[in-house]
């Protein structure tokens, strides 16, 4: 019998050996039904008035209406859908596009199975989602964008030593480096990244420096 509490997702592509793999991470899966696909914006529109999905995944290069226009048009239909862009990453402009645009998060096209849901699970509760690997190039770009996903959100208060590691964490050292500049142990670092991830309702690198760069915590040149 079908799970009503599962969360609806419709995926939009004009790849269908792609599609199909996609289809095939869900399987037996007890959280998530894919409830529809499309092939390009235009019936990926259709699709969702037709279908109503909490979450939308959507390719960004697709005919007819590419995905960027097609989630700035779904969201003013309706603003409760969450949008993820699929991205082989050759065109990070568009990326922050669509972010700009409404989307709340990104993954590659080439993603494990186990970073997929760890997507759905921060979309779906609203919570903004940045792929494991995202380019510091890339988080430049969000960072400058007009994507700001964090402006209704309370105020979170760092302690001295976290927010030392967090300027750490967007200068893209490690665990390791961060124990040897700050005379810390592994451990207490590791404890530290720990509470600033929760904090941040985030799960990546990525994640925490475009928050911190968002929150005025990080500064970019230039």
């Amino acid at each position: 019998m079908e799970n009503k509490h599962k969360i609806k997702i419709l995926i939009a592509d004009d790849h269908e050996l792609y599609l199909d793999g996609l289809k095939g991470f869900f399987t037996g899966n007890e959280a998530y039904q894919i409830v529809g696909e499309a092939s390009n914006g235009e019936e990926l529109m259709y699709r969702s008035a037709q279908l109503q999905p909490q979450i939308v995944l959507t390719d960004l290069r697709m005919p007819v209406m590419d995905g960027a226009t097609a989630i700035k048009h779904l969201l003013k239909i309706n603003h409760t859908i969450k949008c993820i862009v699929l991205t082989s990453y050759d065109n990070e402009h568009s990326i922050v596009e669509a972010l700009e645009a409404g989307a709340i998060g990104y993954i590659t096209k080439n993603m494990a199975k186990k970073e997929l849901f760890e997507a759905l699970h921060q979309v779906s509760r609203g919570h903004p989602y940045f792929c494991q690997s995202t380019s510091a190039k890339m988080v430049r770009l969000i960072a400058r964008s007009h994507f700001n996903p964090y402006i209704k959100e309370r105020q979170v208060l760092f302690s001295d030593s976290e927010k030392q590691i967090i300027r750490m964490i967007c200068e893209e050292k490690n665990s390791q480096e961060i124990s040897d500049l700050l005379f810390l142990s592994i451990r207490t670092v590791e404890n530290n990244r720990f509470r600033i991830l929760k904090k941040m309702n985030v799960k990546t690198a990525a994640g925490v420096a475009i928050y911190a760069i968002k929150h005025g915590l990080y500064f970019v040149d230039g």
